[in-house]
């Protein structure tokens, strides 16, 4: 057990300490149980200095220096552990809810970036001074009612597995506060707090079963003042900004400063407001002059939620190619201009057209009629019991070229995890049918003009797959995609705002094509300049800028995110360490 020393715990300051149920330090003293003296009260004894600006006066004496250690909130060995009153236990789970809230409006559909640092403001202050248990329970609670909804698409799936989705994802989070709660007794907390967010976010774009790196705090900031942080270190550090100004809100509210600095109390909370003014200063890739013109079918499905596919063969591809024909004729007629290259969706053909000649020669029709070389999605068979879901290359002359084939599949989608055990256990695994094998190579591909970086469906999540694209030569991006299981649900416009802040990390013009929606041009800015409605056919021809040059996080890839995680797993063990070192004495 950590001691605890004889002043008073942090005092919190008003605002959301004293306007709403945030509690004090778990462990605190209540009223007139050895309460400090004035004397002691104005040296210093308990002006809650955990923060990184929270000092106590030269005249207290204690050493000011920025390695001493903000005093203990547990009491000493050998005293009875206090029990936190009933109404601190519902501040924090208030704070934690409201976090949650706060988190969920910040991502698409409904978009409100602001409250992405409020949020974890709040999931701050609900952690504030509570012991790692109690922490870790006030961080799930916060999580499940964040990813409840921000996930609510995976219910076209099924209930079950949306609730298996957010309770295993809720347990990295849990991780993370109870980590988290020793690190609020170290200075500079903020930086600490921000560091392990970082690191959740890692930890669970990689395990289990290749990760789930979606609703990471940084895809809330697609078009945002923090989305300029991705061209310097990607999504990570766009995360860590975005955690950092909301843990120095929560500095600013919960910490008190000496009565001497009372000025002090402005400090963190300008330094919150300076974290996304600072992107303004962030240079910015001119336009290197180069476009081309970029034609982008939309060719809508029959059925929605499980069963896009409706009950006629053929009806997904004959729709995108009789999409891409009137295309073509938008041309002739002069309503449109002359694509350089043209852009179909994932699974914009539902049958195999290396092993079925009519799909085939639907596919060459569709593309000899537009002329130019085309980008086709299709799901291929790989021997006899597996499939690949592959971007292919299609000449108007010659017919299929070079392809990529997609790398990260998605559990219980396109694969089955631990099949033999799933399928004798779940009897819906066995709609998943043939199993996909993943690629092992990067997406760009020759195709017209250009060296397009394919990307597919799921995988602008991931942070390597984009980057490993774009490293390899691709410009413009090209995300192709099927979302016509999830039409109208927040999956399409959550996947566009990863694309928004995509084309900022690498500078690259980014398109999507949609079976059903949304698709879309996103300039290298960020700034989606043009979009579909959803469960509609449509097309157009866009003018893409093709950009080469490389921003610093396209240069260093994963190491501002290392760095990071470093820093914070370092002020956790740090903050472990002196709390075994005051339990012994």
């Amino acid at each position: 057990m950590v001691q605890e020393r004889t002043s008073p715990p942090p005092s919190t300051g008003p605002g959301l300490a004293s306007s709403s149920p945030v509690p004090e330090p778990e462990g605190a003293r209540t009223p007139g149980e050895g309460e400090p003296s004035a004397a002691e009260a104005q040296a210093g004894e308990g002006n809650g200095a955990s923060g990184p600006l929270a000092r106590e006066p030269a005249d207290s004496g204690r050493r000011d220096g920025p390695d001493r250690e903000p005093r203990s909130l547990e009491p000493q060995s050998g005293e009875p552990r206090s029990r936190e009153p009933r109404s601190r236990v519902l501040g924090r789970a208030g704070a934690a809810v409201a976090g949650g809230l706060a988190l969920f409006a910040a991502f698409p559909p409904l978009g409100w970036w602001l409250l992405a640092p409020l949020g974890l403001a709040l999931v701050a202050a609900s952690l504030y001074g509570a012991r790692p248990r109690r922490a870790a329970w006030v961080g799930a609670l916060a999580a499940a009612v964040f990813l409840f909804p921000a996930l609510a698409w995976v219910r076209t799936i099924g209930d079950d597995v949306w609730v298996m989705l957010v309770v295993t994802e809720t347990v990295f989070y849990a991780v993370m506060s109870a980590l988290a709660a020793p690190v609020f007794r170290l200075r500079a907390w903020p930086l600490w707090f921000a560091g392990l967010w970082v690191a959740m976010e890692w930890a669970r774009g990689l395990v289990p079963i290749g990760g789930f790196p979606w609703a990471r705090v940084a895809f809330s900031q697609g078009e945002s003042l923090f989305t300029q942080y991705a061209a310097l270190g990607g999504a990570p550090l766009v995360s860590f900004a975005v955690a950092l100004c909301g843990a120095l809100l929560a500095h600013a509210v919960l910490v008190r400063p000496p009565a001497a600095r009372p000025w002090l109390r402005a400090a963190p909370a300008l330094l919150a407001l300076a974290v996304p003014l600072l992107t303004l200063a962030v240079p910015r890739p001119g336009d290197e002059g180069r476009s081309i013109n970029v034609g982008i079918v939309q060719g809508n499905v029959p059925g929605r939620g499980m069963y896009v596919l409706g009950d006629e063969p053929a009806v997904v591809l004959r729709n995108h190619a009789g999409e891409t024909k009137r295309l073509a004729q938008a041309v002739r007629e002069g309503k449109l201009p002359k694509p350089d290259i043209v852009v179909l969706p994932e699974n914009s053909t539902d049958i195999d057209p290396y092993r079925d000649e009519t799909a085939r020669q639907i596919i060459q029709d569709s593309v000899s009629d537009v002329g130019v070389p085309t980008l086709v999605g299709a799901v291929v068979a790989i021997g006899d019991d597996s499939r690949a879901t592959r971007s292919l290359t299609w000449d108007p002359v010659t017919g299929p070229g070079a392809y990529y084939d997609k790398q990260n599949l998605v559990p219980f989608g396109e694969y089955t995890p631990f099949k033999d055990l799933v399928l004798a256990l779940w009897e819906r695994a066995s709609l998943v049918g043939r199993q996909s094998v993943p690629g092992d190579r990067p997406g760009d591909l020759k195709l017209g003009p250009v060296t397009i970086g394919a990307v597919n469906c799921y995988e602008v999540a991931y942070d390597a797959t984009v980057r490993g694209t774009v490293r390899a030569g691709g410009t413009p991006i090209v995300v192709q995609t099927n979302n016509a299981s999830y039409a109208l649900s927040n999956l399409p416009p959550q996947q566009l705002a990863m694309s928004q802040l995509r084309a900022v990390e690498h500078n690259r013009a980014v398109v999507t094509a949609a079976t059903t929606g949304i698709s879309a041009f996103v300039t290298p800015d960020g700034k989606v300049s043009w979009q579909t409605r959803e469960l509609v056919a449509d097309m157009n021809v866009v003018k893409v800028p093709v950009r080469t040059s490389e921003t610093l996080a396209t240069k260093v890839g994963a190491w501002p995110e290392w760095a990071l995680m470093t820093m914070g797993a370092a002020a956790a063990g740090v903050a472990a360490w002196r709390g075994r070192r005051r339990a012994d004495g």
